[in-house]
């Protein structure tokens, strides 16, 4: 059988999911494909360009949220739950490819998604994209945490006994759960507290004194007073 990138990256994925990124060699994957090595480089000039078909193999698996009309807060859940499912899927890959800073793209299903959810959320369009880097930020931290352990091992930390040693990596449970739904909670409460404030009045004058938006960059500003010499 010819040898074809869409069937080079899914034996790589296999060997990934199964070794991790880096057991992975091109002659390794060349065994494993019963081809000769160098032929592997007519398709892909080396094991950066592999990770990245890779990458973009996996990340088109993305469930791109489809209830248009259910609520923001909703939406962000459910985004953020099914990437939560990919990561954990493939975790080898996935580790591997938080680590990089190009892993998101403009193009990729998850980021598309979470700025158009933002965007019907009532979120500025000048703040779509800070926020959604911020909450891909934060997301992908706990999920990095979560597949190499050290989640687990930080949530059963005992503040006056000594560390009870590392077990290692641990497959997401019950309390994994527990705590993905909680950061989602704090992240979708803490954005309702913005748009609210926003639509309570931004930048209204209260009490004579002017207001920064919750959306702005600019500190509030309050005068001091000034005291007046007697004449007496």
């Amino acid at each position: 059988m010819p040898l074809t990138e869409t069937g080079i990256y899914a034996a790589a994925l296999r060997l990934i999911d199964a070794d991790g990124v880096e057991a992975l060699t091109m002659r390794k994957l060349a065994t494993a494909l019963d081809a000769n090595p160098m032929s592997l480089y007519h398709h892909v000039p080396n094991k950066d360009a592999l990770l990245r078909g890779v990458a973009r193999m996996v990340g088109a698996q993305f469930r791109t949220v489809t209830l248009e009309d259910a609520p923001w807060q909703e939406r962000i859940r459910l985004l953020a739950t099914d990437f939560r499912t990919l990561a954990h899927r493939h975790p080898n890959l996935m580790a591997y490819s938080f680590s990089q800073p190009d892993f998101i793209q403009p193009e990729d299903p998850f980021w598309a998604a979470l700025t158009a959810t933002l965007d019907a959320a009532g979120v500025p369009h000048s703040e779509i994209r800070p926020i959604a880097a911020l909450m891909c930020a934060v997301v992908i931290g706990v999920l990095t945490a979560e597949l190499n352990g050290a989640l687990h091992q930080w949530s059963n930390l005992e503040p006056t006994a000594p560390a009870a040693g590392n077990d290692g990596p641990a497959d997401a449970g019950p309390e994994e759960d527990r705590m993905f739904r909680l950061v989602l909670d704090t992240i979708i409460t803490g954005l309702e507290g913005r748009l609210t404030a926003d639509d309570d009045g931004q930048g209204a004058d209260r009490g004579g004194v002017p207001e920064a938006g919750p959306w702005s960059d600019e500190p509030i500003f309050v005068p001091r007073q000034q005291s007046v010499p007697s004449t007496r």
